[in-house]
């Protein structure tokens, strides 16, 4: 499942640099998650860094997007393909 930032961001800042999948953006009112790039930290930590470092605790689990630890697996391979071919 991707992660989701609720209403109760306060735009601290804190979250975006620390996600390794650049999946976190700032939107017309709150920071917001790009879901087809969220993969909960899956191949990069052990737990998703977002939720980790937000002081108010407003990052939690989409439950609209029903995805396995595999699935979030197969995402981060896609994305750090593509990442390193972008590097080429």
């Amino acid at each position: 499942m991707a992660l989701l930032i609720t209403d109760e961001c306060i735009n601290c800042d804190v979250c975006e640099p620390e996600c390794p999948n650049e999946a976190i953006y700032q939107g017309e009112e709150i920071y917001e998650i790009e879901p087809l790039r969220c993969t909960e930290c899956v191949g990069h930590f052990e737990e998703s860094q977002c939720v980790v470092v937000c002081p108010v605790e407003c990052i939690v689990v989409d439950s609209g997007r029903n995805e396995t630890p595999e699935i979030l697996l197969k995402r981060y391979h896609a994305l750090t393909r593509t990442e390193r071919s972008n590097a080429d």
